[in-house]
């Protein structure tokens, strides 16, 4: 069952990820920007993983990475988890998709961006943040 929902949670998120770097100022994308929907999905999804996997969640699950590194050994906690950086990493994703089109950044700027930013989450929210530095 974990394996179903990991490859229907990663697979969701991709058509929007390539709309938003090839096709950054197409309706269909900015609708998809502006509603949610697929994150909202993956949280439904993440929700009910939590939910059913509770018992692996303790007051100290988080307090030191020996802890987190234990709850992560429960597939479900570790799909969860994996789900959380989905959700996330697309909402930033969005979010600087709409904001480099409202800036008028050329999209071949962006595209690195987004890409780290679905890879390795955080780079590619810093590297955006160097370029809004240069082209304000």
């Amino acid at each position: 069952m974990e394996q179903t929902f990991f490859q229907i949670a990663s697979t969701l998120v991709l058509p929007q990820w390539l709309l938003m770097i090839f096709l950054p100022k197409w309706k269909g994308t900015k609708w998809l920007r502006d509603h949610p929907v697929i994150p909202i999905a993956l949280a439904v999804m993440y929700a009910g993983f939590i939910l059913i996997d509770i018992g692996s969640f303790n007051p100290n699950s988080f307090s030191t990475l020996a802890a987190v590194k234990e709850l992560f050994a429960s597939d479900k906690a570790l799909l969860a988890g994996w789900i959380h950086y989905l959700a996330f990493d697309l909402l930033i994703g969005s979010y600087i998709s709409k904001d480099a089109v409202e800036r008028g950044i050329h999209p071949l700027l962006i595209a690195p961006c987004l890409f780290f930013t679905f890879m390795f989450g955080p780079v590619g929210w810093l590297l955006y943040q160097i370029i809004k530095l240069f082209k304000k």
